[in-house]
């Protein structure tokens, strides 16, 4: 059975390919020029990328929500609430009173600084009641995404330059987070050495180690200049570089790791360097052609969430992807030709049938037992997975920062002089009169106090803020924004006519995460429906796709389940509040096409084994004993790259490390090695059954060539 995109050549000797191989072949025989194109073309793009610069741009705005109406009729109308807010929070244990010339002069600076539209300066209500701690309200003429963080930084300069003789001076907003906000710091290098070191343990040579990692290296160096480019002209979140390069090192690693070792197996077998290349790329080059296409399905599958912030992560991501699957079929070949006679001899030296042996055993003992097997792994990851259930979306606000930064402190100085929650008013807005809404919000249980209406610059639309008696991130605030808007301010609409919005950040964080919840399941729908399409089409099997599937489905909710014990119940020491709200929608996405790469490589040599002996027991050992090693060396490296994120800076990456190495290390051992054999031990044949009419539509691809 034959695919209809299969050629026909017959490498020297005697091996089959197909166009992944003539791929191969090609780039071998041009070793030089395809490596000269690679470093031309990336070299290009860098060169390219660092000349244009980068226009990344955060656009969280919501269509349809409350929060984005009242977004856009303050700034139709020129109100000044519609630009992003800095307080600049003063504290003097001996009172304000004595500092007020320095705190005058302060205030006089700031007003004249760039994208400042307006200053008001401590006074009536933002003044402690013990005189103590105050704060000057800035307002700038543009979001926190659009102020240029050297504007911002040169008003946390003058504004703390007035600070000393016992006068502390520290400043809060968005855009002073924004502005204090570090990369990943050391991850990426910690990662890429301890994926080199897993490398030299599994080959025991330094270049048959650098071999995947030079590939991954050169995917994720065009990947990340294409995307500083295509900034330019798509919107692209500024937290998009680092996740980037989070998943290109893992997957460019994995992608290269899973051919070069098809490439080891076949020179034990008895093949020359070329046609050994040949029939890797012939036969795991197709799995990693597949595998990769999951994972694009899966990511692309989140432009349907219909969420700006997302949609140009998931192309830079899929894009990624793209260039790691190019590179392990070009790049790969040509590095192989290059360093093929050192690691030829290297591979021959090291023999390692006794570890297949093992791999081939723990299917056996599986297959003894499956059902405890299947019961004790299930269970386990159901345990793992029970604390997503009461998973809080929500956005880290700067009560999450580091204790020492300036916008952690000056959280907790307004928290400590007006309450916590002044440090996430809701702004609501009204194009009639405000009497009446100050009033009724006045009465409302959970707001601690608003502020007189303020004018929108045509006087045609009034903005009152509510100050709720919680903090942003509680989950009470969360339910004050959904009272007012279901009850308190319908009820109040119905007296006066008039129509209110409740906007502000914290409105509008608590309609991402809405929007997330309410979108989630049509997302997981289409991605798991056409990742098991494609499955179908692979592997010819209705009931393969629907296990790789539920199984796919478990690990995340464990992984989620672990990220909700850690950042959300504040256990190991971690900082507790709401996990980010597109956390969910990503580690899905991102995290259902790794575990796609994995089942496709097993299930994969699993299928070449069924078809040559039509044993299915034999297949599942002969399969895992083929591809556990593998496996288990490549999940291992995405683990160290992931998991390096947990050191970085920003709590965004920290979630998004822990929860795909938990994720990896679940689907590499517990499900690839315990679950997996379990259910095509019970299923026997039947795992490879298709209704017949159903195999008539389905177009044949075969992915694994019988050796």
């Amino acid at each position: 059975m034959t695919s209809n995109t299969r050629t026909t050549d017959t490498a020297a000797g005697g091996t089959r390919t197909g166009r992944f191989g003539r791929l191969a072949a090609w780039s071998q025989r041009h070793r030089w020029v395809a490596l000269l194109l690679w470093v031309v073309v990336v070299a290009g793009i860098t060169v390219g990328s660092q000349a244009a610069g980068t226009a990344y741009h955060n656009d969280f705005s919501l269509p349809g929500t409350d929060s984005q109406a009242a977004s856009d009729l303050m700034e139709e109308h020129g109100s000044l609430q519609a630009g992003a807010a800095i307080q600049i929070v003063l504290k003097d244990d001996q009172g304000l009173s004595g500092d007020q010339a320095a705190i005058d002069g302060m205030v006089s600076k700031v007003r004249e600084l760039p994208s400042v539209a307006d200053v008001q300066a401590p006074g009536q209500g933002s003044i402690s009641a013990d005189g103590k701690i105050g704060y000057a309200a800035v307002t700038l003429d543009g979001s926190a995404e659009d102020v240029p963080s050297e504007h911002v930084t040169e008003i946390i300069d003058t504004a703390k330059a007035v600070g000393g003789d016992g006068l502390q001076v520290e400043l809060g907003g968005d855009p002073v987070r924004t502005a204090e906000e570090g990369g990943g710091g050391a991850a990426e290098g910690a990662g890429m050495l301890a994926a080199l070191v897993i490398l030299i343990l599994l080959f025991g040579s330094i270049v048959a180690a650098a071999v995947p990692l030079v590939t991954a290296l050169f995917a994720v160096g065009g990947a990340v200049g294409l995307i500083a480019l295509a900034s330019h002209v798509f919107t692209v979140a500024d937290f998009t570089p680092p996740i980037m390069m989070l998943i290109g090192l893992g997957v460019g690693v994995d992608y290269a790791l899973l051919i070069f070792y098809r490439y080891r197996h076949e020179l034990r077998r008895g093949l020359d360097r070329a046609d050994a290349a040949r029939y890797a790329l012939d036969a795991a080059g197709r799995t990693v052609f597949f595998a990769g296409c999951t994972v694009i399905i899966a990511l692309l599958g989140l432009i349907i969430l219909g969420l700006g912030a997302l949609q140009g992560v998931a192309l830079a991501v899929a894009l990624t992807v793209l260039v790691t699957m190019a590179a392990s079929l070009t790049l790969l070949p040509a590095l192989l030709a290059v360093f093929g006679g050192r690691i030829q001899r290297q591979v021959l030296k090291r023999a390692d049938r006794s570890r297949d042996e093992g791999w081939r055993r723990l299917a056996a003992a599986v297959q003894r037992r499956p059902v405890p097997a299947l019961l004790v792994a299930v269970a386990a990851l159901l345990a793992l997975s029970a604390p997503a259930l009461d998973m809080r979306l929500g956005f880290a606000d700067a009560g999450n920062d580091s204790a020492s930064s300036t916008s952690r402190q000056a959280y907790d100085l307004m928290a400590e002089g007006f309450g916590p929650g002044t440090n996430g008013p809701l702004v609501i807005v009204t194009e009639g009169s405000a009497a009446q809404l100050q009033q009724t919000l006045d009465r409302t249980e959970g707001i601690a106090g608003t502020t007189p209406p303020f004018q929108s610059q045509d006087g045609a639309v009034s903005t009152v803020l509510a100050f709720p008696e919680t903090a942003p991130q509680d989950e009470a605030t969360g339910d004050l924004v959904h009272d007012l808007r279901d009850d308190v301010l319908p009820a109040l609409s119905q007296q006066t006519g008039t129509e209110y919005l409740v906007g502000g950040p914290t409105a509008a964080a608590q309609d991402f995460a809405d929007s997330v919840s309410e979108r989630m399941p049509l997302f997981v729908a289409v991605v798991v429906g056409l990742s098991a399409v494609l499955l179908m089409v692979v592997f010819r099997s209705l009931l393969i796709p629907l296990k790789a599937a539920a199984l796919n489905l478990l690990s995340i909710a464990a992984a989620l389940g672990a990220i909700t014990l850690v950042f959300q119940d504040g256990r190991f020491g971690a900082q507790p509040g709401p996990i980010e709200s597109f956390i969910p929608v990503m580690i899905f996405a991102i995290v259902f096409g790794l575990s796609m790469d994995y089942e496709v490589f097993l299930v994969s040599r699993i299928h070449e084994e069924w078809e040559r002996s039509g044993d299915p027991a034999h297949a599942v050992r002969e399969g895992l004993a083929a591809t556990g090693k593998v496996i288990t060396a490549a999940a291992a490296i995405m683990i160290v790259v992931f998991a390096a994120f947990i050191l970085s800076p920003d709590r965004m990456l920290q979630q998004f490390g822990l929860g795909l190495a938990v994720a990896i290390l679940l689907d590499a051992v517990v499900i690839r090695c315990l679950i997996v054999p379990a259910v095509m031990q019970l299923l026997g044949k039947h795992a490879w059954w298709l209704p017949g009419p159903v195999a008539k539509r389905l177009p044949k691809v075969q992915l694994e060539r019988p050796s």
